[in-house]
Parts: C-alpha cells; structure tokens; sequence
C-alpha cells in the first residue's frame, strides 16, 4: 500500500519501522513541528522525523492538519490509507475521508479504556494487571473509532512506564501490518466501541512526579514505575531534590521490625514521609499505608545510585521527614 504515516514520539517510531520492513510504501510521514525542549530549550526534532529522514523518507511537520491548504496538500499525495499512532492531534472529517481506506489508528490500551494521550501510564498507576494495543478505524472523536483488531498484553510486576512503552511500540507495528493486510484483502471486521465501558486519560505533567507520601506504599511503587523515565518521581531531602527511581512495599521486612516499627508510629505519632527504618541496605519510609523501601535514588545534580551507596555518602537519622 501507498502509505501516509502520522506520528511524532518513540511509540511511534516502531510502527513506522514495522511499516517499511514489511514493504508498504510510505511516501510520506508527517509529525510535530520541533519543539524547544530541556533546561536549555534547544530545538529538538521529533523521534519519527529523526527516524524517517534517516531512511529517506519524506518528512511534513504542518502546525495543523485542519487547515484546509495542509489537506489539498495530503489529498493531492493520493495515498491509499493514513496509518497514525500517537501523533498529537484530531484529524478533521474532511482528512479523514481523504484515502481510499480512510485513516487507521494505532492506539496502546484496551479500547475503550484509556482513551486519550498517556494511556501507557495510565494502566500501571492504576495497578491494572494487563493492557495492550488497539488498531481502529478513526472516526471524528478521540479514539472512538470501531476496533479491526486488538493484542493483550501481562503487565509485568516490575514494570516501567519505559519498559511498556518499548513492548506496545513493536506489538502496535505488528498488529498494525496484519490489520493493514486484512483490509487490503477486504476481510477486515470492524466492532464498534462499548461506550458504557470508555475512560478517558489526559497528558502526564511533571507535577504528577511529586511523591505524595499520604497515597499508600503500593499505590506510590505504581507512580514510582509508572512514570519512569519520564517526569519520574521525586521528593525533598532537606533542601535537596531526591529522584526516586526504584522503590518497593516489602511486607518481610515489615513483618521482621514490625514491632519496632508500630512503637516508633505510635510513640512518635509517625507523619506520612517520616524515615522509621535505616540500616546500610534499606531506608524505610512512612506512608499513609504501609512502608515504602527506597531502593534507588538520585540526588539533585549527582548520579543515580543505589540506596546502599546513598546511606553510605548521606547522613539519614530515623525521624527525618522527606517531603
């Protein structure tokens, strides 16, 4: 097929691998215009324009694709279906008509859950014990289009937000080659969308990083993954930014100081963020429920480093509070 492929961040990049490998023609990828990013806010181009120009193939980065001179433009391309996966924007109902096949997303949940921009984080924050990828037949909403074809996909007791990124991205270029195959030979099956069951998820902001140390132990491990690499998660050490990068609800642990640890609460009337455990391996902190280990940290302006390498450079007395 003669492909116009649309999308703009790392998610992206493995459909439009899966695309080229498997042969289809695409004569055009469109994305984001670059964006100012960093400290420095250096102009960055987006990862599928990096991708793409690498491989020779021809990039657009309009501002909008509603603007009707951006349409003629990709009209006048003839290509036979738009294929689009996580590219930023809603398309128009004029674009969408454009393509012989019309337009087909690549979309990282379950549809109808988790409609919208994070959907990947989403699904680990939430403790979901499972996710996948959806490829849909695009419609005039967002991600409300009907289902070709759907992947399940475990989501693994230790898993980021990076690590599922990664596996969704090569399964949607997958899956998207099989749909793209079963629409061409006109076998596709469409299934419209339980809207009684839809959710909706929006973008992640960096503020989301701050630990809330009055959220339970579990319920931060899931922040704590979930938003790794990107915002992360982070608290105060005095005056200092703490990143946490690894950190886990040990019920061992709790069980073997448990009596220790239930006199500290009760005599000191222990606060969410209060450190009540620090031996050379472990530093144990209170929270709304439970005790959150931190197992990897990175201090403001340092190296990320191991909670034992941390104790053994830091000064961290029981009583301290993070936070």
């Amino acid at each position: 097929m003669n492909i116009i492929f649309m999308g703009t961040p790392d998610f992206a990049v493995g459909t439009l691998e899966a695309l080229v490998k498997e042969g289809h023609n695409v004569v055009l990828a469109v994305t984001q215009p670059d964006r100012p990013v960093g400290r420095h806010q250096e102009m960055t181009a987006p990862a599928v324009k990096e991708w793409a120009e690498a491989h020779d193939i021809m990039v657009y980065q309009p501002e909008t694709v509603k603007d009707h001179h951006v349409i003629s433009e990709l009209r006048e391309i003839n290509a036979d279906i738009f294929v689009v996966a996580a590219f930023g924007q809603i398309l128009p109902q004029e674009l969408l008509e454009v393509p012989k096949y019309g337009c087909i997303n690549v979309h990282a949940s379950l549809l109808p859950k988790y409609r919208g921009a994070s959907p990947i984080q989403w699904a680990i924050l939430n403790g979901d014990k499972k996710t996948g990828v959806t490829i849909m037949q695009m419609g005039p909403g967002l991600d409300d289009g009907d289902i070709i074809m759907q992947e399940e996909v475990e989501i693994a007791p230790d898993e980021t937000g990076g690590t599922l990124f990664d596996k969704l991205s090569v399964i949607g270029g997958n899956l998207c080659c099989m749909a793209l195959k079963a629409i061409e030979e006109g076998v596709a099956e469409r299934h419209p969308q339980d809207e009684s069951q839809s959710s909706y998820v929006g973008m992640i902001k960096k503020e989301m990083g701050l630990i809330d140390f009055k959220k339970s132990a579990d319920e931060i491990c899931r922040y704590v993954r979930g938003l790794r690499p990107w915002p992360g998660t982070y608290t105060k050490f005095g005056a200092t930014t703490m990143k946490v990068w690894s950190a886990s609800r040990e019920p061992f642990l709790e069980n073997m100081l448990g009596e220790k640890l239930i006199g500290n609460i009760f005599a000191n009337q222990t606060a969410p963020g209060t450190i009540v455990h620090v031996d050379k391996e472990h530093l144990l902190v209170q929270t709304g429920e439970g005790f959150l280990s931190i197992k990897e940290v990175q201090m403001e302006g340092k190296k990320r480093m191991d909670v034992s390498d941390f104790l053994n450079g830091y000064s961290v007395d029981i009583g301290e509070k993070l936070g």
